[in-house]
Order: structure tokens, then C-alpha cells, then sequence
């Protein structure tokens, strides 16, 4: 592998040279006010990204799975009762989490490749009479599968129900990339992770409270110790933590958020989605498809993308690496051997997109696949021509 080469998984992402020295600072006393300056203005600038007014903001030295037990322990007691729908990877562990704390969790299996079954929650909280459902989950990006699900139709689902549920995203691949709208899709805790929108390395879970959240932490008996948020409540009084916290990643994320608002938020979603339109482009391109399997659930952060039967997908994302020094991500789950991804997201831009196409086509042509040399480049290179907007 180069470190030369740009990195084509679904995070950790490309870390911008600005961000990498940002993290690279002296040793300061994490509870005296200078760590402050660093700490308050980071939290109230991931309240703008998640486009909340309400949320409390915690900032835990973890990953986005930590995120994950942040949301659970905080809020809910044991046997408490989850709705949540398996369509990928994540999702899944998501439910492993919740079923290994003790937790009841009604599960909606549903094909890989599928968004969240809206339609199937709101049948399922409006059977819920007795409201015994607390938690609704919902996974806004799956990794495994390239899959983005509409939170908004969740919400909806959630209200048309009458059903006071409260609903817990998974934006660990999507918050800071694609548009996450925290306060209009009335989401109760959203958890994201330093190492992909952010463009970080990892090691901060990033997790935002409503206010409705906040409240069931009054009465939740589930354990915790490390990621209670009253405890961090206490520590931000006085701008500090209750341990010590990652002082060099809490400054990269100070900084990463000035850069995403610098460059305007809505301007930070097209660009994804621009990048990720031309590698659609070209995986149309090669004769191939995208595990997603309707273009309204396409991911503007990674795609999945399915080789043909009989040939094991792990190859390519291999042979990259060994021949190229390339890194593709590979299938995971029930799509494992099936697919190989390409990650599209956080410090990226058309130019580089380009190199990560080339070098994945360059490996399907050395192990036989039916593809064209230069069909995938020349695709996504129309499209670029003719949508990019200069930075």
C-alpha cells in the first residue's frame, strides 16, 4: 500500500493536510479554559452540521460504535423494547448491540440492498397500542450495501402512528457528506464518528440529544460509566471531561467543521453527490450494478458494486492493493465475495474520484473481466466535464 495514493474505503476517509496538522499540537492542560476554546465551538459547530437548534452535543474519545452505546445506555432500561430493521452490516451490529444489553429487539428483516420499510414501521407502531416500542432504530447510511434511507418517511411513519417512540440514527457515513436534517426529521439521537464526513482519523464518537432524549436519561437503568452524557455534562461546565479527553482530534474536529461550513454545507452535499454520480457513471459503464437496488436508495458516500456470479469480489480489492497500492473496501456480511465498495466521501474531489475508477477498472481487466479498458474512466469523465463546479 502507498501513502501516496489517495484511500478509496468508506473511512476512515483522506485526511486534508490543514486537518492532519491541526491534530498536531502541544500538550495543553485539557482542564483549563484554553481546552475550552477548543471544546464549546466545536460542539455548537456539529449542531450546525446536524442542522439542529436543540441538540446536545457530547463528543466522546470512541468511534461511531461507541456512538451506538452512548444512545443505548443513556436512554433505555433492561427489556426495554427496539424496532429496528436489518438491511446490511451495520445495521446489524446496531441490533447485536442492543440484544447483548439485555435489550427486546423486534427485528425487520430486510433485503441488503433495500432502504429502511417505512411503510412496514408505521404497521408495526401502530400495532403497538400499549406503546411498549421506546426506541425506533434507523441506519440513514448502510456502509455494507451503498444504501441511503429516508429518515424523513421513518419520522413520518413514527407520526402517522401517533407512536412516542424516540428514533435513533446511525449517520456514521452520512452526517457531514449527505444532507441530515436533525430538528425537521424530529431525530432523537443522531451518532457519526471523527473518521469519515469529518475527514478525521478515528477516534471521537460524535453524538447529538434531543431534548426528548435528554429527558429519558432521568429514569434509563441500563449500566454505564464511560459514556454517561450527565457526567460529560458536568465535565463541558467546566470545560473539561470526566477522563481525559483526545485534545489533538477535538482540535482537527474544531477545525473540520470550520472547513465544511467554510465551503457551505449544501455545497459539501453536491459535491458528493457529483462524485458520486460519475462513479455510478462508470459502474453503468462497465456492464456492472450497484447493490442498491433503486436509484432513490443510491449512496452519495460509497457504492457497492456486484461482480458477476462465480467470481469472488475480494479479488479486485486485493489485487489493488497488492499491484497498485490502492485501497478498495470490500463486501461484508451477506454480501461478502459479492461486491467490492468504493468509498466517495469526506476530503475528495472529481479528480481524485477518477484515479480510484481507473485503478478499479485497470484490476478487473488483469483478473479477465468482461471490461473495457478506459470505458469507466471516459464515463465518468463526461459527466464530470459537464457537472463539476470549481472549488
Amino acid at each position: 500500500m502507498s501513502f501516496q495514493n489517495p484511500v478509496f474505503i468508506p473511512g476512515p476517509t483522506n485526511i486534508p493536510e490543514h486537518l492532519r496538522k491541526a491534530c498536531d499540537m502541544p500538550t495543553i492542560d485539557h482542564r483549563s479554559p484554553l481546552f475550552g476554546k477548543i471544546l464549546h465551538p466545536a460542539r455548537e459547530s456539529v449542531k450546525k452540521i446536524l442542522k439542529s437548534n436543540a441538540a446536545e452535543i457530547f463528543i466522546f474519545p470512541s468511534s461511531g460504535t461507541g456512538g451506538w452505546e452512548t444512545a443505548l445506555t443513556n436512554t433505555l432500561s433492561s427489556g426495554d423494547k427496539v424496532l429496528a430493521a436489518r438491511n446490511g452490516m451495520f445495521s446489524h451490529r446496531w441490533i447485536d448491540m442492543c440484544q447483548r444489553h439485555g435489550l427486546d429487539v423486534q427485528v425487520v428483516e430486510t433485503p441488503w440492498g433495500d432502504g429502511l420499510p417505512a411503510d412496514r414501521y408505521e404497521e408495526i407502531l401502530s400495532a403497538d397500542m400499549n406503546h411498549e416500542i421506546k426506541v425506533v432504530l434507523a441506519t440513514h447510511n448502510e456502509t455494507a450495501t451503498g444504501v441511503k434511507s429516508d429518515i424523513g418517511a421513518v419520522r413520518r411513519a413514527l407520526d402517522a402512528a401517533n407512536h412516542p417512540a424516540m428514533l435513533f440514527v446511525d449517520g456514521v457515513s452520512s452526517i457531514a457528506s449527505m444532507d441530515f436534517r436533525f430538528d425537521d426529521w424530529g431525530v432523537d439521537v443522531a451518532v457519526t464518528g471523527s473518521q469519515k464526513g469529518f475527514m478525521l482519523a478515528a477516534g471521537l464518537a460524535i453524538v447529538g440529544f434531543s431534548p426528548k432524549a435528554m429527558d429519558a436519561t432521568k429514569t434509563a437503568n441500563l449500566p454505564r460509566t464511560f459514556f454517561d452524557v450527565h457526567d460529560m455534562a458536568k465535565g463541558y461546565a467546566n470545560n473539561a471531561y470526566p477522563y481525559t479527553p483526545a485534545v489533538g482530534l477535538m482540535n482537527g474536529l474544531n477545525q473540520a467543521c470550520i472547513m465544511l461550513l467554510d465551503e457551505g454545507l449544501e455545497n459539501v452535499f453536491a459535491r458528493h453527490h457529483r462524485i458520486a454520480e460519475g462513479v455510478r457513471a462508470a459502474v453503468k459503464a462497465w456492464g456492472l450494478t450497484l447493490c442498491a437496488k433503486e436509484p432513490e436508495v443510491y449512496s452519495d458516500t460509497v457504492s457497492a458494486i456486484c461482480t458477476p456470479k462465480n467470481f469472488n469480489a475480494t479479488d479486485i480489492v486485493t489485487h489493488a492493493a497488492d499491484k497498485y497500492g490502492v485501497a478498495f473496501g470490500v463486501g461484508l456480511g451477506e454480501v461478502a465475495g459479492k461486491v467490492f465498495r468504493i468509498g466517495h466521501l469526506g476530503s475528495l474531489t472529481d479528480v481524485m474520484a477518477l484515479s480510484g475508477i481507473a485503478t478499479a477498472e485497470m484490476c478487473m481487466v488483469d483478473l479477465g473481466l468482461d471490461v473495457k479498458l478506459g470505458s469507466g474512466v471516459a464515463a465518468a469523465q463526461n459527466y464530470y466535464r459537464n457537472n463539476t463546479t470549481a472549488a
